[in-house]
């Protein structure tokens, strides 16, 4: 089993974790369509932009031409409006058509108020702070406190699995009964067990990293009879296939088993306590 006195990757000198990405590490082939995206989005929200992100493999340096997403996060003065959404949804598009070494386009979509807010402190707030890089304006991490990989972060990000899973089944009933259609299913469902089952473990792991292999491996290190699925699930989150009976093991075994042992273990997430109260 890991030791938990050794100093793991993702954190600082004094323990606190570090922000993973930069902009520096954003490959040359990436660079054409993460400045698109900057000009766009300034565009599109003007002085409604409180900040622009990048988070996931491009800013990791980790990207793979032709099969890596572009992942972005917009911070808004004021609540997101329909009409922005939609803007959006455009600017996705128009990225993705134009520029071939993206699959794909995702843009998450907040208030800074919400961002900025108690609630979201140990979540969308830990996010912004440790995994998201600044693409332009405001960075919203210096009014954030700094992190550990704690029982508390692992809460407040991961566990509220038991809640998703009745919104999954209903996705894998929904979805057509196609490889094509399952597919995206497996690839985020799988990501999502592997985040959470590290997480799960992260405390004792005492580090951070967003290798879904690594992931895996720090889970397995834990937990070695639930380690071969864990590794399949990292796999497949990678390369994902549209296999139904995945989906049935992920809804009907391993997600359940790691529900009930993350509120073993870490509780149920819940409001989380103010700065002062950790």
């Amino acid at each position: 089993m890991a030791d938990t006195a050794v100093h793991r990757p993702g954190l600082d000198a004094h323990g606190y974790m570090a922000r993973e990405g930069s902009l520096a590490r954003v490959p040359h082939a990436f660079r054409p369509v993460v400045a698109a995206a900057r000009e766009r989005l300034t565009a599109a929200f003007g002085s409604r932009l409180s900040g622009a992100y990048l988070y996931g493999s491009v800013p990791r340096g980790t990207a793979r031409v032709a099969r890596s997403d572009l992942d972005l996060l917009v911070a808004l003065h004021g609540e997101p409006t329909t009409g922005d959404r939609d803007a959006v949804r455009t600017l996705e598009e128009r990225l993705d058509r134009e520029f071939r070494e993206v699959d794909g386009v995702g843009t998450l979509l907040y208030s800074r108020e919400r961002l900025l807010s108690e609630r979201e402190r140990y979540d969308l707030g830990w996010f912004v702070s440790c995994l998201c890089t600044p693409l332009s304006g405001e960075d919203l991490a210096t009014a954030l406190p700094r992190y550990r990989p704690d029982s508390l972060l692992a809460r407040q990000t991961n566990g509220d699995l038991a809640m998703l899973l009745p919104r999954w089944r209903e996705r894998i009933a929904g979805a057509d009964d196609t490889e094509e259609a399952r597919r995206p299913l497996v690839r985020f469902m799988s990501r999502h067990l592997v985040r959470t089952g590290f997480t799960l473990v992260m405390p004792r792991w005492n580090g951070w990293t967003s290798d879904l292999t690594e992931m895996a491996e720090a889970f397995g290190a834990y937990y070695p009879r639930r380690a071969a699925g864990m590794r399949t699930a990292a796999v497949l989150g990678r390369e994902p296939t549209g296999d139904r009976v995945v989906l049935a093991s992920y809804v009907d075994d391993l997600s359940p088993w790691l529900a009930e042992e993350y509120a073993r273990v870490h509780g149920v997430k819940g409001p989380a306590p103010r700065v002062t109260d950790v």
